[in-house]
C-alpha cells in the first residue's frame, strides 16, 4: 500500500466533505471487513478489521459473541425456526398466508427476552471461550485474529467501493446536521437556487435550506441569484438527507435582525423584552435599558431612524412600533397600544385590562381589523377591552382582542376600522394619480411655453433682421 497516496487520499476526503478523519477510517474499515468477508470467510462470520494509518498494516479478526446456557433458546425452539425458515423458502406465498392465518386463529405473543438461537460461526460457549481468553464473561466479545490478505477479487473490491460511497454519504449528512444545529434560531445568509411551486430552496454553502410559503413574508418576491437573509429554524434528518427549513416570517427574524444592527443590544446594554409579529403588515419590539442614561427606544431607532429603516428594508417596508417595556402592567399595556395615545388603563381580574382612549383615537387604537389592538394583546398578554371616554361603563367595549388572537369589534366602529385602511388605500392611489397627473400637465405646460418662447425668440429675431435690411444707408454729400 502506498501510504503517501493513501494519507493525501484521507486528507482530501477530510477537507472536501467535512468529516471527521476517525470516521474516514472507520468506513475504510468496514469496506475492506465486507471484501475480506467475501472472497475469505463465510456468510454467517463476523469480520472486524483494525488498520493502521500510519504504517498501513491492517488486522484481521473474527468476532465471537460469549454465550451460555441461560442466553440460548432451547432446541424445540430452534428446530421450530428452522422449520419455518425452510417452509417459507419452499411454500413462498402459501407459507405467508398458512402463517397469516394462525396469527388470526390465535393471539400474538411477545416474548423479547434477549436469547439467542445459537450459531457456531458467530457464537462461543463461555468454557471454551476461556481456554483463549481468561477472565473474560458473557455478552463480551471474543476477537480471534485471523490471516490478513489484500489481494481481492473484482466482486470484492465492487461490494467495498460501494460500501464506502454509502458511508461516506451517511457521514457527510451526519455532518451537515451537526453543523447546521449549533446554528438553530441564528440568521443565516445564502443565495436563491431555485424555485419549485411557492417554495424557495437557499444554496446555504454545504446544505439547502428550504423556505416554505407559510414561512415566506407576504408579497415578496424571490430572484434566482439574489442573496437572502432568513432564520435557521429548524434541522432534521429525513430520508432524502438533511433538511434544514428557514424562515422570514417569525418573530425571531425581527429580534435577531435589531442584534444584529444595534451594538446596545448584543452588548446588554438594551434588552428585547418581546416582539408580536404580523409578517408583512406590522411588527411590535419592546425593549428596556438595563443602563441608567440610555434611551433604550433611541438606541433602536438610530441617529435619523438609520437603525430602523435598515430594518424596515430588510423585511420590504414592514412598519416597526418600539416601545419601552415597563414592569408596571399599566404603563406596558399604554406603551404597548402605541401609536393610539392612551388616556387610563384599569386592570381587572384573570389577565384583562380595559383601556380608555379619547373617541378621535378609537381607530387607531384598534387598527386595521383589529390588528393593533391584536399585537398588543400578544406583546403583553393580557386581554384588552378598547373603550372610548365618552363611552358609559354599562355600554359594552368598542373593541376585545382575547389572547388567543380573536378581536371582536362592536358597533359602527367596526365598519370605521374595517374601511379605514381601504379609505387609506384608495386616497392613496389617488393622492398618487393625481400627482402624477399634476406632474403631466405641468411637463406638458412647461414644454408649450418653451415652445412658444421659441417661436417668439425666432419671431422677433426675423424682425431685427427685416428691419436691418429695409433701413437704407444715408449718402454723404
Amino acid at each position: 500500500m502506498d501510504l503517501k497516496t493513501f494519507a493525501s487520499a484521507i486528507s482530501q476526503i477530510v477537507e472536501e466533505k467535512g468529516i471527521p478523519q476517525e470516521k474516514v477510517l472507520e468506513t475504510i474499515e468496514a469496506a475492506l471487513a465486507a471484501a475480506y468477508k467475501r472472497d475469505y470467510a463465510s456468510r454467517g462470520e463476523q469480520i472486524r478489521i483494525s488498520l493502521d494509518p500510519e504504517s498501513g498494516k491492517m488486522k484481521v479478526f473474527k468476532v465471537m459473541l460469549v454465550v451460555d446456557e441461560s442466553m440460548l433458546k432451547p432446541e424445540e425452539e430452534s428446530e421450530g425456526d428452522e422449520e419455518e425458515i425452510q417452509g417459507k423458502q419452499r411454500g413462498g406465498r402459501s407459507a405467508k398466508a398458512r402463517n397469516a392465518s394462525r396469527q388470526e386463529e390465535t393471539p400474538p405473543i411477545d416474548e423479547d427476552d434477549g436469547r439467542v438461537r445459537f450459531n457456531p460461526e458467530r457464537h462461543m460457549m463461555i468454557a471454551e471461550a476461556k481456554k483463549i481468553q481468561k477472565g473474560i464473561k458473557t455478552g463480551e466479545e471474543l476477537l480471534i485474529e485471523l490471516e490478513p490478505h489484500e489481494d481481492f477479487g473484482r466482486i470484492a473490491a465492487q461490494t467495498a467501493k460501494q460500501v464506502i460511497i454509502q458511508r461516506l454519504r451517511e457521514a457527510e449528512r451526519e455532518a451537515i446536521v451537526d453543523e447546521y444545529k449549533d446554528k438553530q434560531g441564528e440568521l443565516v445568509s445564502g443565495i436563491v437556487q431555485r424555485v419549485e411551486g411557492r417554495t424557495v430552496y437557499v444554496d446555504l454553502g454545504r446544505g439547502i435550506g428550504m423556505l416554505f410559503p407559510q414561512e415566506q413574508i407576504p408579497g415578496e418576491y424571490y430572484r434566482i441569484g439574489s442573496r437572502l437573509r432568513t432564520l435557521l429554524l429548524e434541522v432534521n434528518m429525513s430520508q432524502r438527507g438533511p433538511q434544514i427549513i428557514l424562515s422570514r416570517s417569525h418573530p425571531e427574524f425581527v429580534k435577531n435582525l435589531f442584534v444584529l444592527d444595534v451594538p446596545e443590544i448584543e452588548a446588554g446594554v438594551v434588552e428585547i423584552k418581546g416582539v408580536a409579529r404580523e409578517a408583512g403588515f406590522r411588527t411590535k419590539v419592546a425593549v428596556h435599558s438595563n443602563q441608567e442614561g440610555v434611551d433604550p427606544i433611541g438606541a433602536c431607532v438610530g441617529q435619523r431612524g438609520t437603525r430602523v429603516m435598515a430594518i424596515t428594508n430588510e423585511l420590504n417596508g414592514e412598519k416597526i412600533d418600539i416601545i419601552e417595556w415597563d414592569e408596571d402592567p399599566e404603563r406596558f399595556v399604554a406603551n404597548a397600544m402605541s401609536p393610539a395615545k392612551v388616556v387610563d388603563v384599569e386592570l381587572k381580574a384573570r389577565s384583562v385590562a380595559t383601556v380608555l382612549v379619547p373617541d378621535d383615537q378609537l381607530s387607531l387604537a384598534i387598527g386595521r381589523e383589529g390588528q393593533n389592538v391584536r399585537l398588543a394583546v400578544k406583546l403583553t398578554n393580557w386581554k384588552i377591552e378598547v373603550r372610548g371616554d365618552s363611552q358609559a361603563e354599562s355600554e359594552a367595549p368598542q373593541a376585545v382582542a382575547e389572547i388567543g388572537g380573536e378581536v371582536i369589534i362592536q358597533g359602527e366602529e367596526a365598519e370605521d376600522v374595517g374601511e379605514t385602511g381601504k379609505a387609506e388605500e384608495i386616497a392613496g392611489a389617488e393622492k398618487a394619480k393625481e400627482a402624477l397627473a399634476t406632474t403631466g400637465e405641468k411637463k406638458r405646460k412647461k414644454k408649450t411655453d418653451a415652445k412658444a418662447a421659441k417661436v417668439t425668440t425666432e419671431a422677433k429675431g426675423s424682425k431685427t433682421k427685416t428691419t436691418k435690411r429695409a433701413s437704407p444707408k444715408k449718402k454723404t454729400a
